[in-house]
Order: structure tokens, then C-alpha cells, then sequence
């Protein structure tokens, strides 16, 4: 299986999908906690994990006709992945979404891209 493939299959996989909505959410509540120096809970939406897929370039590993449902799932399945294996940490990407200026998806897609760099995919 090449590492296309891996990263495919990842991305697909509903499972990890389910624990990276739990994952995602907690550390974006974390990161805003941090910045606004209040104790936040935030449900990040379809359409920001969807727009931080595409921004990353990710549309190459499902193809181009695919719902943002199944966009944003793919990025929380990723994520997933990358925090079971270690390879993303949760303090890192807290300081990952804290510091960007640029907005949730524009932080969510510097975590996508760390995320498939370092489970060995390229973007």
C-alpha cells in the first residue's frame, strides 16, 4: 500500500471520523479558551473543517465531487489519526489554533497539513 493509500483509507474511515469530531471540538474550545482567557465549549462546524480540507489541498485523496459532510469528516479523521498515533499533539495544536490570525479554518488547515506531512502523505 503506497502512502497515498494509507492516507486514503484514513480519511475514509467513519470510525476515526467520529473521534476526530470530539477531538477537533476540544481542542478549538481549548484554543479559544486560551485567547479569550474564558472557559468556551464550540462545536466546529462542517463548513470551516470542509473549507480547511480544501485549503490543504486534501480533495486530491476523495476526489472533487464530495459533499462538505463528508469533507469535514475526513479532516476530523485525519486529525484523529494523527493524535492516536502521535504524531500531532494536543498542546501543539492548541498553540496551532491560538496564534492563527487568519481564523479557525485557516489554523485547522495548518493542522491538516502537519497532520498528512508527518503520517507520511504529501500536500
Amino acid at each position: 500500500m503506497t502512502n497515498a493509500d494509507a492516507i486514503r483509507q484514513i480519511l475514509r474511515d467513519k470510525e476515526l471520523a467520529s473521534l476526530g469530531d470530539a477531538v477537533i471540538n476540544l481542542i478549538y474550545s481549548l484554543a479559544l479558551t486560551k485567547t479569550s482567557g474564558r472557559p468556551q465549549g464550540i462545536k466546529v462546524s462542517d463548513k470551516i473543517l470542509a473549507d480547511a480540507f480544501k485549503l490543504a489541498g486534501l480533495r486530491q485523496y476523495i476526489g472533487t465531487r464530495v459533499a462538505k459532510k463528508d469533507m469535514a469528516n475526513a479532516s476530523e479523521s485525519l486529525l484523529a489519526e494523527a493524535y492516536r498515533r502521535k504524531v500531532l499533539m494536543i498542546d501543539e495544536s492548541v498553540n496551532v489554533l491560538a496564534e492563527n490570525p487568519d481564523g479557525p479554518a485557516a489554523g485547522i488547515f495548518e493542522l491538516l497539513k502537519l497532520a498528512v506531512e508527518r503520517l507520511g502523505g504529501t500536500t
